[in-house]
This record gives structure tokens, C-alpha cells and sequence, in this order.
């Protein structure tokens, strides 16, 4: 059996012989029944642009105020970093790193990486640190919280209204659409992309191309669902 054929389970480490899924099918554990992965369309122009307008997006998001506060004549205006800088000039200096990590830091770095490698493998081409990127975009994708700071800022607003005319910002509304444009990106596994890969002819690939994650265990064959 080819090695290049083979999956592990990511939760009881059972090895499986790999067939190719199509449509939205998946395949799923015989021993435990966590899914190993899932088939994808290989059109990748939908997630690709998606990525890049929400990259757009964040940038847009980062740049304008998210509130505009008016109370006795004095206006004041409020982003994401002001909050971080406020935070830490209050001695919480933890909070803010929390903060610019859940919200600004991994987020941004799961949105260029996947735009990294799926610009690559869009032009039949596996890039430079094709494996190590992977890993890293699926070990900070469980930590970006845009969805909780959006949160914590409408609560804000519901309070603050009567205290201050309270202006909405274009970052206010750029996080919102960004929050709805990550659900459908954390939607796509980019673990569908060693797949892809494996079908980019060796001449495209660097000196050692992607490998597999190690594998443990042995099973002949996966479970297909609809």
C-alpha cells in the first residue's frame, strides 16, 4: 500500500487507505467516527476571492473608528487599536494582548496564509513551507474571536445610549460583515488542500513536496456520508 494512500484519524490515530471523495461527501472513522476529511470542489475561485475580500475587509475594519461618541459638545471616536492602547495604559497590559491576539493577530495570520497557499495551488504550483503553513492556519483558527469582540461591542452600545449619542463607525460595520465572511471561510478544511496538492505534477512541487502528517495504526478502508 502506498503511503502517499494513506489517512490517520486525528482523533484515535486508526490509518486508513484514502479514496477520493466528490461533491460534498466525507469520510468518516470506522473505529471512532470523527470525520478525516471531506470532499471539496475543486474550484477554488469562491474561497480564494472570499479570503481576499475578507482580507479587505479587516484592513478597512482596522483603519476606521468602530464608534463615534457625542455627549455635551464633545465628540470622541473609537477603534480597535485606541481600545488596545486605553487597555494598556490602564495596567492590562494582559487583557490587551488577549485582546489584539483573539482579534487582530491570528485571525489575520489564518487569512494571508490560506490566501498564500490557495493563490499557489490555484496556479498548479505548491509553495514554499506548503505543510508548515497548513498547520499553522489550523492551530490559530480556534482563537480568532472576532465574533466575541462584535459581541462585547454591540453590548457596549446597548449601554451606552443612554448616556451618549452614539454614532455608529465604518469599522462597526466592516467587523460585522467580516464576522459573516469568516464563517464561510472557517467553513473550507484546508486539510482538502493536501489533496490538491498530491495531484500537482513533482516539476511544480519544491525539492520534498508535501507530506503527510504521520500516521499510526492500520485499517483498509473509511466510511463515505453524504
Amino acid at each position: 500500500m502506498n503511503d502517499e494512500n494513506l489517512i490517520a484519524c486525528h482523533e484515535c490515530d486508526a490509518l486508513f487507505s484514502k479514496p477520493r471523495l466528490s461533491g460534498k461527501s466525507c469520510a468518516r472513522c470506522l473505529r471512532c467516527g470523527a470525520i478525516l476529511y471531506r470532499g471539496m470542489s475543486r474550484r477554488l475561485d469562491g474561497i480564494c476571492a472570499l479570503t481576499l475580500a475578507s482580507l479587505f475587509t479587516f484592513v478597512i475594519a482596522l483603519g476606521s473608528p468602530i464608534l463615534e461618541l457625542e455627549t455635551g459638545g464633545i465628540t470622541s471616536r473609537t477603534s480597535l487599536f485606541g481600545a488596545l492602547v486605553a487597555l494598556w495604559n490602564q495596567d492590562m497590559q494582559l487583557v490587551a494582548a488577549m485582546v489584539f491576539c483573539s482579534t487582530v493577530l491570528f485571525p489575520l495570520t489564518e487569512l494571508a496564509a490560506l490566501l498564500y497557499v490557495l493563490v499557489a495551488i490555484r496556479q498548479r504550483y505548491v509553495p514554499p513551507g506548503f505543510n508548515r503553513v497548513l498547520r499553522a492556519i489550523q492551530f490559530v483558527r480556534p482563537w480568532g474571536m472576532i465574533e466575541v469582540f462584535m459581541l462585547g461591542v454591540l453590548v457596549t452600545i446597548g449601554k451606552m445610549v443612554s448616556l451618549a449619542r452614539v454614532i455608529p463607525g465604518a469599522a462597526l460595520f466592516a467587523f460585522g460583515a467580516l464576522t459573516l465572511m469568516l464563517v464561510l471561510v472557517v467553513m473550507f478544511d484546508p486539510r482538502t488542500l493536501w489533496d490538491l496538492a498530491d495531484e500537482i505534477p513533482n516539476a511544480s512541487r519544491g525539492a520534498k513536496g508535501p507530506q503527510a502528517p504521520p500516521l499510526a495504526g492500520k485499517r483498509r478502508a473509511v466510511r463515505r456520508t453524504a
